[in-house]
């Protein structure tokens, strides 16, 4: 458990929050989770509301938060050139493969190239989608997030908000079994975090997404493709066939939709937050020793 000063998540294992991504589905592992593209596109449209024009923006985790949105962004930024931070390793080429144009597409030629690999040089925007909640050290991320943009620059992310599995969360609590997910930070927490790391004008707004399916069995495979259980106490091994069944059973009753009669209903709160990277100030002392660049940079933003 962190100390209580940590920024850490009070209930993310935090060593299997540095393993859950190598158990991505190896045999599509250029798909990504379509709540996680449905975010995406959401967010995307928050993007008007940002004059900037971003000549090198960064694409963070798009495997975990929506490869369908990448081309949508590259065609609102057709001549900024993009680069991509994609792990673990292994699925580096299939997303290489999903975000390319097509041979034949003239725009290929065109458009900037795409690099693979954290940015030699700081970037105008940082696109990252659905990846916060599964961090262990989300402000250590975010503080990293801060470094690799430059003075001016922003971020846009998503993640889960603390409503996300509440109908799912009851009947876990009235079986006396652990949690079925961790807890996910609050939205004011996030613009804490925002702040702590340096950047100013932090934005953060959310909406609640209810989602239903046909069955216990779909709602769970869902699941399974949103992320990982990283709670400490989650149950230990795996689960046995009766537990799994009772498990079903539950879940069709306590998420029974009463609009919709054999439907089950689960909700998910989703955080949106964006913040600029303000440029330094320059200290004044007695003597004050100010670069060449940093005085003309100054003098630009007073103009």
């Amino acid at each position: 458990m962190p100390p209580p000063n940590s920024q850490r998540p009070p209930t993310i294992d935090v060593v299997a929050a540095s393993r859950w991504e190598q158990f991505l589905d190896a045999a599509n592992p250029a798909a990504s989770a379509w709540l996680h593209e449905e975010v995406a596109r959401r967010m995307e449209k928050r993007l008007q509301w940002i004059v900037k024009q971003p000549q090198r923006w960064l694409h963070w985790q798009p495997l975990r938060g929506g490869l369908a949105i990448h081309p949508v962004l590259a065609q609102r930024y057709p001549h900024a050139q993009c680069l991509v931070v994609q792990t673990p390793h292994a699925t580096v080429p299939p997303v290489q493969r999903a975000i390319s144009r097509p041979w034949w597409d003239v725009r290929r030629w065109r458009a900037p190239t795409v690099q693979f690999g954290p940015p030699s040089a700081p970037v105008q925007m940082l696109w990252a989608n659905m990846c916060l909640h599964m961090e262990a050290d989300p402000q250590a991320l975010i503080t990293r997030w801060h470094s690799l943009l430059e003075a001016d620059g922003f971020v846009m992310f998503s993640c889960f908000g603390p409503d996300t599995l509440r109908e799912l969360r009851q009947p876990y609590a009235a079986l006396g079994w652990p949690a079925p997910a961790h807890e996910f930070t609050d939205m004011h927490d996030w613009g804490d975090m925002l702040l702590q790391a340096g950047f100013a004008e932090p934005v953060m707004d959310m909406e609640r997404i209810t989602l239903t399916f046909s069955s216990a069995e779909h709602l769970l495979a869902e699941l399974r493709g949103l992320g990982r259980n990283l709670h400490p106490q989650r149950f230990a091994g795996l689960r046995g066939r009766q537990w799994h069944a009772a498990l079903k059973a539950h879940i069709t009753q306590a998420l029974a939709d009463p609009d919709q009669p054999g439907r089950l209903r689960l909700g998910f709160e989703i955080i949106y937050g964006h913040a600029f990277k303000p440029s330094p100030r320059i200290p004044v002392r007695p003597q004050t020793s100010v670069s060449l660049d940093d005085f003309r940079t100054a003098l630009q933003k007073r103009t």
